[in-house]
């Protein structure tokens, strides 16, 4: 993946900030930026973040 942060907490506020301040799905920013959104979630994840879909952020 491309374009991403490889430290977890800068990703983790950069999806967040994108998918807040977007109203598009993960998967329509995924989509439009080139990225695969499971590989998001898994690396998020190792950090110990998980998505929530209700609120549209990780936590």
């Amino acid at each position: 993946m491309t374009g991403l942060p490889e430290d977890p907490f800068i990703l983790l506020s950069t999806i967040n900030t994108m998918l807040r301040d977007s109203s598009e799905s993960p998967e329509e920013i995924c989509s439009s930026e080139g990225w695969e959104w499971e590989d998001i979630c898994e690396r998020l994840a190792s950090a110990g973040f998980e998505y929530n879909a209700d609120t549209k952020r990780f936590w």
